[in-house]
């Protein structure tokens, strides 16, 4: 990409445009890519993605390369069922070099990657750009000392505006800090690295120099942290400077060893509501492009009851604890933080380290609650068996974004914590079904039980059934037994009442707890229809189905059995509803399904 440095300013500033213009209508990640659009700029001035590999941490960071790589017709269907994706997507194009969810493994992923180029004897570049909030997870340690030790040529870009979704949080966000003071100091010896290379004799020069004032920098100050994992170290460098980023990546390249490439940048750039608060503006619905403001956007959502119902019980009850990582917005604990900043923890992109902290409360005496997204909370299974459940400590898990979350797709659906979370010893799991069934549900996690417990509700609000039932409800019915928990109990009633507009009547169960399901009910229930049903928004690996149908026949009930879920693969991304139908789990599908079995011949 051969542009000029006007040139290059003047597509920044279009790409900022675009995208304001065009997530304003699909939502999506803004921020970080406003943030990002130089730097994107630069590696596709110096890299060919389609034959050199980037690899993204987080991936909510590519949509400027998914604009540089001719994907611009594909944002008017950004995120929507059958559009283009809002990560890095291999299957949609070849110059996305790896899927790119979760946090911290961009190096791993890219280490990889550059020894299997030096086992095939090829020759491309391998670049991982990183924002600095994946130095919060301990991933990405791992992978820095193996790299670095490895001395295969590398580059990782160090992408750092002193945030992750809100700033960022610890000890190496402070050192961070402290190093952006000295990017003034690294254009001093760019400078005079310029001016020896004109001069005859500058190169022998600067590299005496060179050699002498690192020697005395390590001696006096010591050497960086990544320094002292056999990086070598560049920066850190004014990130919204296409033609210097530019000139070091191809010097980063030239060196052939694992470089580290820090780079400054501003999240939200060019864009005055996302420079003035970036967390607002990280992931985005529909919103006004001249404002900023949020356009139809519900406020009552299960993440806000969760955070105002555990700020109001935190008040009569010092032992509360709340624990997130890197999630405070988006689990709604910001209100619970400003009230118990002592009580309030944010660990980073860290859920391995969140959950073995509140097994170091638990034990103590205090009661921490660890708020998680279903789809993070996978990276901690061994530390809820290993650090929680073998004592059998009182920790309560908020399991977010259960079930579809929509847009996001593969890498954040969460589907499988049912199936996980029913593996670990002692576990107890509740499904509220709207705003009502949470509170009341997060109260009974909190002091009616013992051991690990989790509540597992989705993103967004809540639908038609509003009824508060943390026992097995029963709506009557003699032709079939449907039964289902969680939200997907409003797909349930709809499905019941084009049955009954149909002449069918099923009886509908809906399960608070899932450790044990309510055997009984449903056993009682299918020996008066003889026909079961069980509808899931989760994988068919580890579903409660297969648990009930064993139940059913342990006890000699015979009966005619089908199991509705999201399948034994992946879920794309799209809206909630329509991935739903695509599943057969909205209620038109879910009708179709009773009407197939009542109509079968027993």
């Amino acid at each position: 990409m051969k542009l000029n440095k006007e040139q290059d300013a003047a597509l920044c500033e279009e790409i900022r445009a675009f995208l304001v213009e065009n997530l304003s209508h699909t939502g999506g990640h803004l921020a970080s890519n406003l943030g990002i659009v130089e730097t994107t700029l630069a590696i596709h001035k110096v890299f060919d993605t389609r034959v050199d590999r980037l690899v993204f941490d987080v991936g909510h960071q590519s949509y400027v390369h998914k604009l540089l790589t001719g994907r611009m017709d594909g944002f008017a269907g950004l995120r929507t069922y059958g559009g283009m994706s809002g990560f890095p997507k291999p299957s949609e194009s070849d110059q996305d070099a790896f899927i790119a969810g979760h946090a911290s493994n961009a190096v791993s992923v890219a280490l990889g990657m550059a020894r299997a180029r030096t086992l095939q004897k090829q020759t491309y570049n391998v670049i991982a750009l990183l924002g600095d909030g994946a130095l919060t997870g301990g991933l990405a340690y791992e992978g820095l000392n193996n790299a670095g030790a490895s001395r295969e040529p590398l580059i990782v870009i160090l992408n750092d505006n002193g945030m992750s979704i809100t700033p960022n949080v610890g000890a190496i966000s402070r050192y961070l800090g402290q190093m952006r003071l000295k990017p003034r100091y690294f254009e001093l010896k760019l400078r005079y690295r310029r001016l020896m290379a004109k001069l005859p004799g500058g190169q022998k020069i600067y590299a005496f120099t060179h050699k002498l004032k690192a020697w005395l920098r390590r001696r006096i100050l010591g050497k960086t942290i990544f320094e002292q994992m056999g990086f070598t170290y560049l920066g850190p460098v004014e990130g919204h400077d296409t033609e210097r980023i530019a000139e070091l990546l191809r010097a980063s390249a030239a060196l052939q060893e694992p470089v580290l490439l820090h780079l400054i940048t501003q999240k939200g750039r060019g864009f005055a509501p996302a420079e003035k608060t970036p967390q607002d503006f990280h992931g985005v619905g529909r919103f006004d492009p001249a404002s900023g403001r949020p356009v139809g956007q519900n406020k009552n959502t299960f993440s806000g009851a969760f955070g105002a119902e555990l700020t109001r019980l935190a008040h009569s009850d010092e032992r509360l604890c709340a624990i997130t990582a890197a999630m405070r917005c988006g689990t709604g604990l910001d209100g619970f933080a400003r009230a118990f900043p002592r009580r309030f923890f944010d660990v980073g992109i860290a859920e391995g380290h969140a959950v073995c902290m509140a097994a170091g409360l638990a034990k103590q005496g205090m009661l921490p609650v660890v708020a998680i997204y279903s789809t993070f909370l996978q990276r901690s299974f061994d530390m809820l068996l290993h650090d929680v459940a073998i004592l059998n400590l009182h920790v309560v898990f908020a399991v977010d974004r259960a079930g579809l979350v929509g847009a996001d797709g593969e890498t954040h659906h969460g589907m499988f914590d049912v199936g996980y979370l029913r593996e670990v010893p002692g576990m107890q799991i509740f499904c509220p079904a709207n705003l009502a069934e949470l509170r009341r549900m997060l109260d009974i996690a909190l002091y009616d039980c013992k051991g690990p417990v989790a509540v597992r509700y989705p993103t967004g609000g809540e639908g038609q059934y509003q009824q508060c039932h943390t026992s097995t409800l029963i709506e009557p019915g003699e032709d079939c037994t449907l039964v289902t928990y969680g939200t997907l109990y409003n797909e349930a009633l709809r499905a019941r009442e084009l049955c009954a507009e149909a002449g069918v009547s099923p009886e509908l169960l809906k399960l608070a707890s899932l450790t044990p399901p309510d055997f009984d009910a449903v056993e009682a229930s299918v020996r008066r229809t003889g026909r079961l049903v069980v509808a899931e928004e989760v994988s068919d690996h580890g579903c409660i189905a297969d648990e009930l149908f064993a139940a059913l026949e342990a006890r000699g009930v015979q009966a005619r059995c089908c199991k509705k879920n999201l399948g034994g693969g992946f879920v794309t991304h799209g809206a909630r509803g329509e991935l739903l139908a695509a599943c057969g789990l909205d209620g038109q599908a879910l009708f179709e399904t009773v009407m197939e079995e009542t109509a079968r011949e027993e």
